[in-house]
This record gives structure tokens, C-alpha cells and sequence, in this order.
């Protein structure tokens, strides 16, 4: 089941994606299968590279967010630019879903409902005319 508003918080590694309303939440979450494990730059390496976007990833989330009209995009990392170029990139249509982009560090599943219930009518105001 969907609903007007979801929530993804990830990281390079895994992505928690909420549909919620004002009383209910349905959840999923998604495992990248990327082999590379190291994300991090190491100054003083050769090449300064870290390792690449996952876009099978990023087209998994972007799947689980079917139905949602206002996408709250939270994490701890660069994970969750890298997602919003992906979709500016790969899915220019849906750019406009994407109405908060916020730093958060590891929450509980609980706490990030909570906070994406607190965030959306803030979000829904600003937007009305």
C-alpha cells in the first residue's frame, strides 16, 4: 500500500523506505549488492577514487517509491546526493517528488516515521500557494 508521502533514509550500503500517512506506515528495506565495500576516499591513494554509484540500488528505491507524490530523502552520507543526481539524471520527471534532502545520522525505525510525520506538513505548507 502507498501513500502520498515516503521517506528513504540511506547509505551506500542499505536504503529504509516508509509510506506514510498520518497514522499508518508501511515499510521496506533494500540491500545494495554492490561488491565494492570500501566507500570512503583515502587521501594519499593513487587514484583518490571511491568506489562508484550503485545504480541497480538506486533503481530498487526509486521501484519501492511507486505511488508516493512527496519523497523526504534523509541519510548520513553522500549517498543521498548521489541518489538525488541519479534521479535528476535517470528520471528528470521525477525530480519534483523529491521535497526535502536532510542530513540524519542512524535512526530507529520508529524515529524516522516520527520524523518524517513531523517534516511532511512543514514540507506540505511551504508548497501550498
Amino acid at each position: 500500500m502507498s501513500h502520498y508521502h515516503a521517506i528513504v533514509w540511506l547509505d551506500h550500503l542499505e536504503a529504509k523506505i516508509f509510506h506514510f500517512s498520518a497514522t499508518d506506515a508501511d515499510g521496506i528495506s533494500i540491500n545494495s549488492h554492490s561488491p565494492n565495500r570500501h566507500l570512503h576516499h583515502r587521501a594519499g591513494t593513487r587514484t583518490g577514487n571511491r568506489a562508484p554509484d550503485d545504480h541497480d540500488f538506486f533503481d530498487a528505491i526509486l521501484d519501492a517509491l511507486e505511488g508516493a507524490q512527496e519523497w523526504l530523502i534523509v541519510g548520513p552520507g553522500l549517498a543521498k546526493t548521489a541518489f538525488v543526481g541519479y534521479v535528476h539524471a535517470q528520471r528528470p520527471t521525477d525530480i519534483r517528488k523529491i521535497v526535502l534532502v536532510e542530513t540524519l545520522d542512524h535512526p530507529t525505525d520508529g524515529e524516522l516515521v516520527r520524523l518524517a510525520r513531523k517534516r511532511a506538513p512543514v514540507v506540505d505548507r511551504m508548497l501550498q500557494p
